[in-house]
């Protein structure tokens, strides 16, 4: 670490310094809202770029690829998206969140008073029946899809993992159906796991861990790391945060410990991944979870690709598309079997780093350019990281609107899996990433709004003309008016 730190250029402590002033604002507008989602994204972008410097060996892997140029101006670029960051996401969260600027984080306060509340239990327990609803759908249709298959979708672990959703690098037909089906079932098996954590109803908690151990191996037994935080650490985060009445130490000690454990499930996967399924893997055919811990993390390198960005615009190599691939991201909930020419996502790139097309179109291998190469990739060097922050200034304020109305359905576990997403998003800004996000607040309004639905209207014939008189809301009940007859002055009595 001090070969890498006695060469780092100078913007690079620029980039320090703005994520340590960011941190610093961050935390003292925490009640406000919008400090946690700042810190995520401030986070993120240390992970991703900073890690990257110190993770992948800076000193001797970096300065090995690219010219000092190349390695100084993408420094530069990382802090032009921190400091449009910080600029843009206090207008944008004013912007966006301006009927709720009085109030205070609802997470906070959850935080210091427990989730004990009848109103909290009562929306957990609501929520978690509509998502067990949902779910129960999604099963019926795997049912169908996969027959005699259909133990090995709740348990992998006996042989192999049966997918239901499953579909080619490039869909075809009606596979975006499929894939809204795939994401939605995995904001459903993360709910189970918030429930679990949050539900004081012994009922409502025994079947919410029955939900997590029919859903969650699902993912656990597979290749895709991403998925497995999504499922898993919005319970593991409410569980700790929320439901435990603890001291801040002890917490910081089971968190270590998930970290610990996940991190290592995380090497065995990457170490076996390429080879044989996970499940052979576990069954001893495949690298040893002992072995696996010494394994490098593959793809925590997206400053790399920001150099490599650079290298090819400056080259000619490759041209930026000018938004083209924001607006592929945009449009891919369109089926193919409507849209037969729709735009492919990134496959230009991956040629660029040297992958092969197929004979279908598509490639070996995708790869991710991270947030701020991708915001290089659709607008330039310049403009494309301002492009970047400006969309992560928007994200943090929705976090931050759904942190201020905590106390309404299912904000707290949409913000939990959010903040969490905003990690996956250091690799790309992407709907790919986010529609567990989106199809998840769509199955949250789906369930409030047939909370609030009235009860049917009923009629009663009344009146000289016999017609229906319908029942209207007048307060907390519902009742019948009266004729125009009796609502007319009556004549005083003698």
């Amino acid at each position: 670490m001090s070969e890498t730190l006695s060469i780092l250029p100078g913007p690079f402590w620029v980039v320090a310094l703005l994520l340590l002033l960011g941190g610093g604002w961050a935390v003292t507008h925490i009640r406000g809202g919008l400090g946690l989602p700042v810190l995520a994204v401030l986070g993120t972008t240390a992970t991703w770029y900073v890690g990257d410097a110190f993770y992948n060996d800076y000193a001797n892997y970096h300065t090995k690829l690219f010219t000092p140029e190349v390695l100084s101006a993408a420094w530069w670029q990382v802090a032009l998206f921190l400091a449009v960051f910080l600029v843009l996401v206090p207008v944008m969260h004013r912007w966006f969140n301006a009927r709720s600027l009085r109030r205070t984080s609802q997470i906070v306060h959850l935080l210091r008073v427990g989730v004990g509340q009848p109103e909290l239990q009562a929306q957990v327990n609501l929520m978690f029946r509509g998502c067990l609803i949902v779910w129960l759908v999604l099963v019926a249709i795997a049912a169908v899809r996969l027959r005699d298959e259909l133990p090995y979708y709740f348990a992998p672990y006996l042989a192999y993992k049966a997918d239901p959703w499953g579909r080619g690098q490039i869909g075809g037909g009606f596979d975006s159906l499929l894939a809204l089906a795939a994401y939605v079932q995995m904001f459903v098996a993360s709910i189970f796991g918030v429930v679990a954590a949050l539900a004081q109803n012994r009922r409502v908690r025994t079947l919410a861990l029955i939900g997590v151990l029919l859903t969650w191996p699902f993912y656990l037994f597979d290749r895709t790391r991403n998925f497995m935080l999504v499922v898993m650490v919005p319970g593991i985060l409410g569980w700790v945060f929320l439901r435990l009445r603890i001291g801040m130490l002890p917490k910081i000690l089971i968190l270590a410990v998930c970290y610990y454990m996940i991190n290592a499930w995380f090497a065995f996967v990457i170490a076996n991944r390429a080879e044989i399924s996970i499940v052979d893997a576990v069954n001893g055919e495949g690298v040893s979870l002992k072995d696996a811990r010494e394994k490098h993390h593959e793809g925590l390198n997206m400053f790399e690709e920001l150099c490599w960005v650079n290298t090819f615009i400056e080259n000619g190599t490759y041209r930026p598309n000018w938004g083209a691939r924001y607006f592929a991201e945009l449009v891919n909930p369109v089926p193919r079997v409507l849209w037969p020419g729709k735009p492919l996502i990134g496959l230009d790139y991956a040629v660029a780093r040297g992958q092969q097309y197929g004979d279908d179109g598509s490639v070996t291998a995708t790869i991710s350019t991270g947030m701020i190469g991708q915001g290089a990739v659709n607008f330039g060097l310049i403009l494309g990281p301002a492009f970047a922050a400006w969309l992560m200034s928007m994200w943090a304020a929705i976090l931050a609107g759904l942190d201020l109305r905590g106390d309404e359905l299912g904000r707290v576990p949409l913000f939990a899996l959010g903040m969490i997403l905003t990690f996956n998003l250091g690799r790309d800004i992407t709907l790919i990433t986010l529609y567990t996000f989106v199809f998840g607040a769509l199955v949250i309004w789906w369930v409030g709004r047939s909370q609030r639905r009235p009860p049917p209207a009923r009629v009663r014939r009344t009146g000289p003309a016999g017609r229906p008189q319908p029942r209207q809301w007048v307060g907390p009940s519902w009742s019948v008016p009266p004729p125009p007859e009796e609502l007319a002055p009556r004549p005083p009595l003698p």
